[in-house]
Parts: structure tokens; C-alpha cells; sequence
């Protein structure tokens, strides 16, 4: 069947049904009327002259809508704002500069604590203040505001890192006492991926171990609350079974139309470039409560059950980081991606403080005839020639691509390994299943066809990175023997066929793909498992032990096996019965 015939099935809503409703539903709160009367039983409950509540929370709350909504109704004799401590943004930015750097696109990785963006003394200060006051209720919030107290109830506020990048786009959102509501999204961006959001992780991790209280702030208006054993039971829920995460889908400009017929999505303005469906660090989860639909972002299950989702030694060798990616990049009816190069491990750790680089590859899920990946240097191709001819286009001429990078034709099914270090770029006209280990922001444009971005600017190039890191060794001859049609069969059955397909041995990730007609026994292996439906309209994932419920996933879909399930079947499902379908696997070599 033709993608544009197809009739999509594909779920951009996974929502999981926590199993202890009965007890856990009414742990589960929404809108703020309902909140306010939970916190204030609560307070009651303490029987206590003076209680203490700490609303901690991660930047990007609407603190407004919190002061009006849920601070006022629960009418303190006295609030105090946290943040009236922080330091202020000019001594910051010098403490900072070193991590933000004068790129537009890349900093360093910071290890800050978030005590470090704080007055001491002001800190001890409000300690006093909120000490001095012998009864009624007081309210201490703002971001770290867990620093000052921990108070006799703790609540945290969170929310989706996609929900804070449209509220940067939006010009909503600044960062963290910046006031730089207008600049330039990528440098926005940039500030929250390599300091704050690392800062508030570190943060949020302490907090979970002795919060009270979760709320959802995605939705303007609309808060969730959860209180901790809520949340907790239903992560460890999470870990012992197969889910999916929250997709998002994003414009661009070499963006396609086929996640638009095949994900049933609504064009809005320009096109769907790509799509993030498989990251925990950027997705989040939607967590059931009996109807109570509670959004958080995934990574909360990352640094909660880190061991049981990832399996020990996968957590022995990453810590609480996921390092399987899955993105989908659609060039369909489009154009071809920026030519671009990851760096090598050895540049990421000294010059951006990553402990690990982004090895990826293409599954291509879907091609025209004239689709093609641009991968590796021409085998005559000398490396000066190449860095002059990639400079002179930075300044107006157009650069051969064709001239100095090999084009090889792709089909649907080819599966293209591309280690860092490797000059790549997709062609129109295809549409990819990326899968890849995590650091996606690490990527340095050397040449983007002469375009602009959607904002009307020139899109970054990165030369002076990108030249330190090209393996200009890779040509022609070694990308034909190490990074195309690396399929080899590992075992073959009656109606199941199981391929390497990749990635290149110096890749930590493996994929495997499945061609099957009937129920395929699975093992995680000490790795948390990473699959693709990309055959097929239906298949169902089971538990051989009746573990964990059975799981239907839909064409095109990612969803994760957590290591701690162990074993697991997959079998054709619904309209796929009795017919031949596929799935790719990605897990970690351990």
C-alpha cells in the first residue's frame, strides 16, 4: 500500500491506564478548585498553629496563573518569593559565560548546582523571616524555593519540555530571569539545553524523594495534581510494561507531507519536518488516572527508575540518561536536509562537556525513485579542496555537492549507518526513521543549500567545528563496506525472519529487524529495548507470564521495553493477522 493511501491508525495520544485506580483515583486531582481543597485538607489534617507550604517548580510555570489561582485561594497570612534571592543576571552571566558562549546554536554542558544561583545571606534572610512567624499558614514559592525550606508540605510544579519550547516561540517565556522574551529562539534554546534545564533536572531529582504533591502545568488553566505515592506507583507501573511516548511534530524547512497523511496530522503553517516520538529527555508521558490525565515529562521516569528501565549495566555505563533515540525526518515532496557532520566522542568531551556523541543512523521507511543520502567524501576528493570549496560557500558560491560527497540511491527498508565523524545528509523525497544514541543538538551544518531558516535568518553553519571533526578517511570504498547493505540474517524460521541491520561496530547501538507472520519471542539482553512497527498495520506485544497487559501498537509507531520485563512476544494483530510485517529493535551493545 502507498503511503498516500494509506489510512492512518497511527496514535498521537498514547495514554497509560494506571492499574490501581482504586485506590490512586483519589490521589489524583484536577483544576485548581479541586487542588485548593486537597491542599487545604491537608493543612487541616496537620493540626499545626503554623504550617509551612513549598510550592518548588521548574522554570517555565506560569507563576502568574499559580499567585491568582492557587496561592491566594489558600489565603496565607504571608508569602515569600524565593526568587527574591536569586543572584542577579548580570553577576550570573559572568559565573555563566563560559557555558553560554557567543555561538547561536552550542554552549558547554554545566554542571551547576542550583544553589549557585543564590544569595546566601538573602536565603538565610528568609529563613529568618518565615522562622520569626509563630502561627497561621505561610507560602514560600519560586523556583528552588525548597532551598530555603522544605516546609510541612512540599509540591512541585512541572511540565513537557516541548510545552516550554512553545512558550519561548511564543515570546511568552524568557530565560530564567533573563528578561529576553524577544531574542532569537535558538539562543533561548541554547541557555535551557546546556544550563538550565540541567541545573533544574539536578534540582527536580531531590525534590521528587520528598515532594507531596506533583502538579501538571502543561495546560493553561488546567492543572493536574498527583500526590507522591501516585506518582511513584505509577512509574514503577511504567517500567513493567511496554508504553509509548507523547509525540510531538515540528515545521522546517526542508520538511514533507508524509507524517501529515500517515500520522493524520493538520498542516498549519508551512509543512512537518520532523517528529520526536521515541526521546525521553524532549517527550513526555500521559499518565491515566481513572480519566485524570496527567502529562510529565519522560525523563522523570528516567531519573526515578533509571535501573529498571534501562537494565544495570546500561545505567553502570550512561547514568539516568536514555541514549536511544528515535526522530522521524520527512523529505518527502520536500528538500534535502542541511549536509552535516557529528563530532567524533573525543571533540564533544572536550569542547561541549558531553560524555558521549551522537552516533546515528537512517531507516528509511518510506522513498521516491529519486531518493538518495549524501554519505562520506568522493574517493578523489582531497580534504583541503573540500574545506575551501564548503568556506567559499559560506560567502555566496554555491557548493558542488555532488562534486566532493558520495549520493547513493535509497529504497524503502535500506537501513544507512552513519558514525560520527561522517560527512551525511537525507535527499528529498524520503522519509526517515532516525535512530540514533541522544545528543541531538550536537549537529554542525557544513552547507544548507543556500537556505534561510522559517524565522527569515541564515541557518547556522558550523565549518570552523565541523572541519576539527570530519574522518576525512571515509570515502567512497569505505562507506560501501562498512555503512551501506550491512544486513546479515542471524536466524531464519518458518514465517520469522531476524536481520542485523546495524549500526557500525563503532556505533554502541544494535538494531535488529523482524519479518514476521506469527508470534516472535523477544529478550532484552541487559538493555532497554526500542522498537518501530515499519511493516504492518497492527501488531500486539504480550507477556509470555501474563505480566504486564497486551499492547497493541499502530504502523509507524515507537514504544519502548523496559529491561526489566526481560521477555516478551510480538505477533500480528487485527488487520495484520495472517499477514507478513516488520519491526526494527534498537538496544545497546552491553
Amino acid at each position: 500500500m502507498s503511503w498516500e493511501d494509506r489510512q492512518s491508525n497511527y496514535n498521537k495520544y498514547p495514554k497509560i491506564k494506571i492499574k490501581e485506580i482504586d485506590e490512586l483515583s483519589s490521589e489524583a486531582y484536577e483544576g485548581y478548585a479541586d487542588i485548593v481543597s486537597k491542599i487545604k485538607a491537608t493543612v487541616e489534617n496537620l493540626h499545626k498553629e503554623k504550617v509551612v507550604i513549598v510550592l518548588d517548580y521548574y522554570h517555565g510555570v506560569r507563576v502568574k496563573e499559580l499567585q491568582i489561582n492557587l496561592i491566594e485561594k489558600l489565603n496565607p497570612v504571608k508569602t515569600f518569593y524565593a526568587e527574591e534571592a536569586k543572584l542577579p543576571e548580570k553577576i550570573l552571566f559572568k559565573k555563566l559565560a563560559r557555558n553560554i558562549t557567543d555561538d547561536r546554536v552550542f554552549g558547554v554542558l554545566s554542571v551547576h548546582k542550583i544553589n549557585e544561583f543564590y544569595d546566601e545571606l538573602k536565603i538565610e534572610a528568609l529563613k529568618k523571616q518565615i522562622d520569626e512567624i509563630k502561627q497561621g499558614l505561610i507560602i514560600v514559592y519560586g523556583i528552588g524555593a525548597s532551598l530555603i525550606t522544605k516546609g510541612d508540605i512540599l509540591i512541585y510544579g512541572d511540565l513537557a519540555r516541548w510545552e516550554i519550547q512553545q512558550r519561548f516561540r511564543s515570546h511568552e517565556l524568557d530565560n530564567w530571569g533573563v528578561g529576553n522574551y524577544d531574542e532569537d529562539i535558538l539562543r533561548k534554546y541554547k541557555r535551557a539545553y546546556f544550563i538550565e534545564w540541567r541545573v533544574l533536572d539536578r534540582h527536580k531529582r531531590e525534590v521528587f524523594e520528598e515532594m507531596d504533591f506533583l502538579i501538571d502545568t502543561n495546560k493553561k488553566n488546567n492543572p493536574k495534581m498527583i500526590t507522591q505515592k501516585a506518582f511513584y506507583t505509577a512509574l514503577e507501573q511504567v517500567v513493567n510494561q511496554p508504553f509509548r511516548l507523547v509525540p510531538y511534530f515540528d515545521e522546517g524547512v526542508w520538511g514533507g507531507t508524509w507524517m501529515e497523511k500517515v500520522c493524520d496530522l493538520k498542516r498549519v503553517k508551512n509543512n512537518f519536518a520532523w517528529c520526536f516520538d521515541g526521546v525521553p529527555e524532549e517527550n513526555s508521558l500521559y499518565l491515566d488516572f481513572k480519566g485524570i490525565v496527567v502529562e510529565i515529562p519522560a525523563i522523570d521516569l528516567v531519573f526515578v527508575k533509571a535501573k529498571k528501565l534501562l537494565g544495570e549495566k546500561v545505567y553502570a555505563r550512561f547514568g539516568a540518561e536514555f541514549p536511544i533515540r528515535f526522530d522521524f525526518l520527512d523529505t518527502m515532496n520536500g528538500g534535502n536536509l542541511s549536509l552535516q557532520v557529528h563530532p567524533i566522542i573525543d571533540y564533544i568531551q572536550q569542547n561541549f562537556g558531553m560524555h558521549y556523541t551522537q552516533d546515528e543512523s537512517y531507516y528509511i521507511l518510506d522513498a521516491k525513485d529519486d531518493a538518495c543520502v549524501y554519505l562520506g567524501i568522493k574517493e578523489d576528493v582531497d580534504k583541503n579542496d573540500l574545506i575551501s570549496a564548503l568556506k567559499e560557500g559560506q560567502k555566496g558560491k554555491v557548493f558542488e555537492a555532488d562534486k566532493y560527497i558520495n549520493k547513493f540511491k535509497v529504497k524503502k527498508h535500506d537501513h544507512i549507518s552513519i558514525p560520527a565523524g561522517t560527512i551525511h545528509c537525507s535527499g528529498k523525497n524520503s522519509m526517515v526513521l532516525e535512530i540514533s544514541s541522544t545528543p541531538y543538538i550536537f549537529t554542525m551544518k557544513l552547507w544548507d543549500w543556500g537556505r534561510v531558516g522559517l524565522d527569515g535568518l541564515p541557518r547556522p553553519v558550523h565549518l570552523e567545528h565541523g572541519e576539527k571533526v570530519i574522518q576525512y578517511d571515509r570515502k567512497t570504498k569505505w562507506v560501501e563496506k562498512n555503512l551501506l547493505h550491512q544486513e546479515k540474517i542471524i536466524s531464519q524460521t518458518d514465517g520469522i525472519l531476524e536481520e542485523k541491520t546495524g549500526l557500525n561496530e563503532l556505533e554502541f547501538i544494535e538494531t535488529r529487524r523482524h519479518w514476521f507472520d506469527r508470534a516472535v519471542k523477544h529478550y532484552t539482553n541487559g538493555s532497554v529495548n526500542v522498537l518501530n512497527l515499519i511493516e504492518g498495520e497492527e501488531a500486539i506485544v504480550t507477556s509470555p507470564e501474563n505480566l504486564f497487559a497486551p499492547f497493541v501498537v499502530h504502523y509507524a509507531e515507537t514504544f519502548i521495553i523496559p529491561e526489566n520485563i526481560k521477555e516478551y512476544t510480538i505477533a500480528p494483530y487485527g488487520k495484520s493477522k495472517g499477514q507478513k510485517i516488520a519491526t526494527l529493535k534498537a538496544y545497546v551493545r552491553v
